[in-house]
């Protein structure tokens, strides 16, 4: 038990996924040198059964999460007004991650991450069949509107359909929340499979160092190093594209529908930011963001219910401007042009789909849903990820930080509207939000990628 606590603290499990990721470069250097087929296909197998174990989770964790987090706006205790703030609330989550995986898709196209690797040098025939595939089932609204639609709810799950799974998440969860106490046992099971297969996901990615090995083993035995290339490139986009909504949008949106000056919301919100940049987790930052919405004049009571709400499934930096980013590095290392409704069915999996970003492993959710919807082959989504782990503590603070301040600006702006926001308070001296009292801060658990 003590080598597990130890395991998984954030610093040791970033030097077990680095490890794993020199490891195995060099196994799969060696196959490659001495065309050792038998290497080659462990490492393969190995990469193959960590994918596997990660997608077996992608559906149901979907469906329960956003039922989970509509119900949650009960909190407020019911009646007109916790709609009409739950309601508000949620429509400012959509609108900022529209125009977060807007940005987030410019600054790919502009970057073009990914370009230059294996993509280009060696798409096979098998891909290019592929990808003309997700073409001809974009290309049109037609199809795009009926991929949303299931035609049969079992089949649905069955055969994966994440986009319907959404949709039937969106409608029950609807449904069981007008239905109130009446379907408390439903949602209450719900809440309950989605904790287990949070705890399910929880340990599958500890084994992240055993998957990396095998899926970048097989990758460097089959392709060589031309795939590390891309990574610069990927990284710096996902900088530049939250660096644009964290210092760009927020303060036109606080300036123009809270009449919050951006120098004072960042006075007071700079301290939470500094930590969700340097802890990487939305939910150990939780008292902080809560702690700095109050001290920017929200509603004690406002902000207790959209903080932590926002702190699960309010992700502008994991859940819109990374996929976007995401889905280009990968569709370019697969040899995969993406069309004109797959960039659509990056935008909508953004807007809906932030329910689904609950819990640590929120990027991941996030990068496998979106490129899952968009129709991009299994095993280069999952040699992408594997890739991406190597940067990904580089990206995940820059991702994270803007998470946070997402989380801070949308209470404000809604306070705002409702008559809830108390001038004396935001005009008070800039003070850091620390929660000496309690020790809340202090005791907040530190998770990576959230």
């Amino acid at each position: 038990m003590s080598f597990l606590r130890t395991y998984t603290k954030p610093s040791v499990f970033a030097a077990a996924v680095i490890g794993s990721l020199v490891a195995g470069a060099l196994l799969g250097a060696l196959a490659r040198a001495t065309e050792t087929a038998w290497l080659t296909e462990v490492l393969d197998q190995l990469g193959s059964v960590f994918t596997t174990l990660l997608q077996i989770a992608v559906i149901p964790l979907v469906f329960t999460a956003i039922i989970v987090g509509i119900n949650s706006l009960r909190r407020l205790g019911g009646g007109r007004t916790a709609a009409r703030l739950g309601g508000k609330t949620v429509l400012w989550f959509a609108i900022t991650s529209l125009i977060a995986v807007l940005i987030g898709i410019v600054v790919g196209l502009i970057f073009n991450p990914g370009s230059g690797g294996i993509g280009d040098a060696q798409a096979t025939a098998e891909n290019a069949e592929k990808a003309a595939g997700s073409v001809d089932s974009w290309g049109s609204w037609t199809a795009f509107i009926e991929g949303i639609v299931p035609s049969n709810f079992i089949a649905a799950f069955a055969e994966g359909e994440t986009l319907q799974v959404l949709f039937l998440a969106l409608v029950i969860g609807a449904a069981a929340y007008s239905l109130g106490d009446r379907a408390k046992p439903f949602v209450d099971f719900t809440t309950s499979v989605f904790e287990i297969i949070q705890r399910y996901l929880g340990w599958i990615v500890r084994l992240a160092p055993i998957g990396i090995l095998g899926l970048i083993g097989a990758a460097v035995a089959n392709y060589g190093d031309s795939l590390f290339r891309p990574l610069l490139s990927t990284t710096v986009a996902v900088y530049v594209g939250s660096l644009l909504v964290l210092f760009g949008v927020y303060p036109i949106l606080l300036r123009v529908f809270a009449k919050v000056s951006p120098g004072r919301f960042f006075g007071k919100a700079w301290t939470a930011i500094q930590f969700a940049f340097v802890s990487q987790s939305s939910g150990a930052t939780l008292p902080l963001t809560r702690q700095t919405a109050v001290n920017l004049g929200v509603d004690p009571g406002y902000a207790a219910f959209a903080t932590p709400l926002a702190s699960a499934t309010k992700m502008d930096g994991c859940a819109a401007v990374f996929p976007a980013i995401g889905a280009i590095f990968i569709a370019n290392i697969s040899g995969v042009s993406l069309s004109f409704g797959q960039y659509v069915g990056i935008v909508v999996v953004a807007v809906l789909g932030a329910f689904a970003t609950a819990g640590t492993t929120g990027w991941l959710t996030a990068l496998t849903l979106t490129t899952t919807v968009i129709g991009l082959d299994a095993e280069q989504v999952a040699l992408g990820i594997a890739l991406i782990y190597s940067v990904n503590p580089i990206m995940d603070m820059m991702r994270t930080a803007t998470n946070v301040a997402g989380q801070i600006v949308v209470p404000t702006v809604v306070a705002r509207s409702e008559g809830l926001l108390d001038d004396d308070v935001l005009n008070t001296p800039s003070t850091p939000p620390l929660l000496s009292d309690t020790g809340e801060a202090a005791k907040a658990p530190a998770h990576a990628g959230a």
